[in-house]
């Protein structure tokens, strides 16, 4: 293949007056003016103009490592957060929001919203333990919601009543008066007047009844000497007992011994309980197989 030839045409030179200021103009015209260079090397001499370049560097950089989401400025309003609005707007279903006040409701929510987005981009969330725990709890919400348990056995259920069966038994109780704590010389007085009936109206409004009360909590709130002692009184006699508080006056009214339960008579309350017993045992397992992932590390 041929070459297709060229046409050039060369500009011509004038030859009279002045074709060396021509010449010189052209030449200055190609040159930058000195006062640009000058405003250039100014500038390039700046710190501020150097931070200026080399954030917008790094920001372009994480711009283009970590694009945006496409949703985190979308906010949906669903139907069915539509239909929830209407039906809380009144709790006897007895009247409808208007448009402008289920707009109204709407546009609420949509703040909530964004000013929730935009606290947890500001990481506002962090080192909150209310918000911390609200998070947690609505995940053991997701966790529970998705276990499904099916109905024990009565082989499960019996064996597993063997093991929680004082959960259902009915526990020793006892009844009894006391009176506030106080130092041993005034609680004698105070059984001296008790005794002989002549307690003042102060004394008998402090004094307490104490009904019905498990045996097995009394050395909790009183002391173990306290509990043994008490059990030990005649019912109906008063007596100085001393507890882990003070001294009191203390009358036994009523002892009631414990009974162990059947199976037969509490199969739907231990249902129940062991369906929920399973179900926490399983979200556990869950929560296990979550932290496999993690690494917890302790402070020295």
């Amino acid at each position: 293949m041929q070459a297709t030839p060229v046409e050039v045409q060369s500009i011509p030179t004038s030859h009279t007056g002045g074709s060396g200021s021509n010449t010189d103009g052209v030449r200055e015209a190609a040159k930058p003016s000195h006062s640009l260079v000058t405003i250039l090397t100014r500038l390039s001499r700046e710190p501020l103009l150097h931070f200026t370049l080399l954030g917008a560097i790094i920001f372009g950089i994480d711009a283009w490592l970590h694009p945006p989401a496409k949703d985190e400025k979308v906010i949906v309003v669903t139907k069915a957060m539509r239909q929830s609005f209407i039906d809380n707007f009144d709790e006897d279903k007895e009247r409808a929001p208007s448009d402008a006040q289920l707009q109204k409701m709407i546009d609420s929510w949509v703040a909530s919203e964004i000013l929730y987005r935009e606290g947890k981009a500001l990481a506002v969330d962090r080192g909150d333990e209310t918000i911390r725990d609200r998070i947690a709890y609505k995940m053991q919400l997701l966790i529970f919601d998705q276990i499904r348990v099916p109905r024990p056995t009565d082989e499960q259920l019996q064996a597993w009543f063997a093991e929680n069966h004082v959960r259902f038994d009915e526990p020793e109780r006892v009844s009894f008066y006391i009176t506030p704590p106080t130092d041993q010389a005034t609680a004698q007085r105070q059984l001296d007047d008790i005794v002989q009936q002549r307690e003042s109206e102060e004394l008998q409004h402090l004094t307490r009844a104490i009904l019905a009360r498990p045996v097995a909590s009394l050395a909790a709130s009183f002391g173990e000497d306290f509990r043994d002692r008490l059990l030990t009184t005649p019912e109906g006699e008063w007596r100085l007992l001393q507890s882990k508080d003070g001294w009191h006056v203390a009358r036994l009214d009523s002892r009631r011994p414990g009974t162990l339960a059947s199976l037969d008579k509490v199969r739907d309350e231990a249902a129940r309980i062991w369906h929920t017993d399973e179900t926490r045992k399983l979200a556990w397992e869950a929560v296990k197989r979550l932290k496999a992932s993690y690494q917890v590390r302790s402070e020295p």
